[in-house]
């Protein structure tokens, strides 16, 4: 039986992330400026052909899929990885929040991009604050660490955005967001799982003592609609 997980995106697009899609019953995508993914119901010559339909030329997407996908006229392919999956596994968060993590709203944008575009944790647009849920913590005033939410495959909640100012790592921060994105996940009953780069060491050595397992590997396509 296929795990939800094993297509998160579209499964996201179909649940609770269906607010923000557009597309038809075998191709979805995200609002253009709040992230470039986009989710296939079975990842087909025949779904990438629906998708291909709807955007204009040069939109790039992001595909998540658990097998290589063949990819059909139309397409170019830009990128083509594997990353690792992991979902949490440990114990409901405690309530007790952290007061330096602070929820970040539309003023924050332009600092949001600022150090997503300096840090490079993933796709960040104007928008991509819609997905809801992203807190920072500030040092005399700048943004020097945030983390957020992303894709919501029901039951399940993707940590995303996940950076730090190079200025400012070592000291803990990303820890501590990663735990405030925990318990606002558990303590609405669902189950936070994140990605990550197969090179990223340090980053999983965090994650696993923060609670989270390797669940897969998981392919990222990264394709552009040529003319």
């Amino acid at each position: 039986m296929t795990h939800i997980l094993d297509n998160p995106i579209w499964n996201g697009l179909n649940t609770g992330n269906k607010l923000l899609a557009y597309g038809s019953e075998n191709a979805k995508y995200l609002k253009r400026d709040v992230g470039i993914f986009a989710g296939l119901k079975t990842n087909s010559d025949s779904d990438l052909e629906d998708l291909l339909a709807f955007l204009p030329i040069q939109s790039r997407v992001v595909l998540f899929s658990p097998t290589d996908i063949a990819i059909p006229a139309g397409w170019g392919m830009t990128l083509k990885k594997s990353i690792f999956q992991m979902v949490y596994q440990g114990q409901p968060a405690p309530l007790v929040g952290d007061h330096e993590v602070i929820p970040l709203q539309d003023k924050d944008i332009p600092a949001m991009l600022e150090l997503t575009a300096l840090t490079k944790p993933g796709p960040f647009l104007p928008r991509t604050i819609e997905f809801g849920n992203y807190e920072g913590i500030f040092c005399e005033g700048e943004l020097i660490a945030m983390a957020g939410q992303r894709m919501q495959p029901d039951p399940y909640t993707e940590i995303s955005a996940v950076c730090t100012h190079p200025d400012h790592t070592g000291k803990g921060y990303a820890a501590r967001l990663i735990r405030s994105q925990i318990r606002s996940i558990t303590a609405a009953a669902r189950i936070p799982f994140l990605h990550l780069d197969l090179d990223n060491t340090v980053a999983r050595t965090l994650y696993e003592k923060l609670g989270f397992q390797t669940r897969r590997q998981i392919l990222v396509y990264v394709l552009e609609k040529e003319s």
